[in-house]
């Protein structure tokens, strides 16, 4: 199974679609389960498909081995003039996101590794946060080392974060948290706490990152496919 790692050097790229119903987001899912299953591309290593939970939507976790790759396959007369226009007529937003991961932590007993299949029971949440370009390396270690607490946190499994390197249909600098819990319970019981009720450390933390990010938003997410080269 995949794994989000700062070691493999891959380039990881974050589609996200959303959509407005949940039958459209069945359409996306079979559209996208018959890209990743007849995926060759040059340098492609492997494609997870999400499912959006709290909004119709969902997120296709891709490893590159490079920049060079992924350009080919955007250029290419298959994506141009199928993939993307399918995509289009029943999405409500694309983001094409290339990303580089920069942090990784998990829970004490997960060996430090974040594994991502629909072969375990992850409850995944995905935040994508704008901001000022000279504010980004700030942001991401806010998200990242600042947040050591959340070992502590009841339901939390693990979580990484991406610097945004560039994008399709975003504008500006952005990071990308993607973090997997026990359940939907213990992921909304840490995301719902009163601000006065969070420990010291954290409502620092979220200060800041509140005075930083120009704008933010998350979906949550199950794995539901996922396939690697050579399978």
């Amino acid at each position: 199974m995949p794994n989000i790692s700062t070691e493999d050097n891959y380039l990881t790229v974050l589609n996200l679609f959303t959509t407005d119903t949940p039958e459209n987001q069945d359409q996306l899912l079979t559209e996208m389960r018959k890209i990743v299953d007849a995926a060759a591309y040059e340098g492609w290593i492997s494609s997870t498909v999400h499912a959006g939970q709290d909004t119709p939507g969902t997120a296709n976790l891709i490893q590159w081995r490079s920049g060079e790759d992924l350009e080919k396959r955007y250029a290419g007369e298959e994506f141009k003039h199928r993939t993307l226009p399918v995509f289009r007529e029943i999405t409500t937003a694309i983001r094409l996101l290339q990303n580089e991961i920069v942090f990784t932590q998990t829970r004490p007993g997960l060996d430090g590794r974040v594994e991502i299949s629909p072969d375990r029971d992850d409850y995944t949440a995905i935040e994508v946060y704008r901001v000022g370009e000279a504010d980004q390396a700030e942001l991401i270690k806010l998200l990242g080392e600042g947040q050591d607490w959340l070992v502590n946190v009841p339901g939390y499994r693990s979580h990484s974060v991406f610097k945004g390197l560039r994008a399709m249909f975003v504008e500006g600098a952005f990071a990308v948290v993607y973090s997997q819990w026990d359940s939907k319970e213990s992921y909304e019981a840490f995301r719902d706490l009163p601000h006065e009720r969070k420990p010291r450390p954290r409502r620092t933390n979220d200060e800041r990152i509140d005075e930083l990010k120009i704008d933010s938003d998350v979906n949550t997410y199950r794995v539901v496919h996922t396939r690697a080269a050579g399978e």
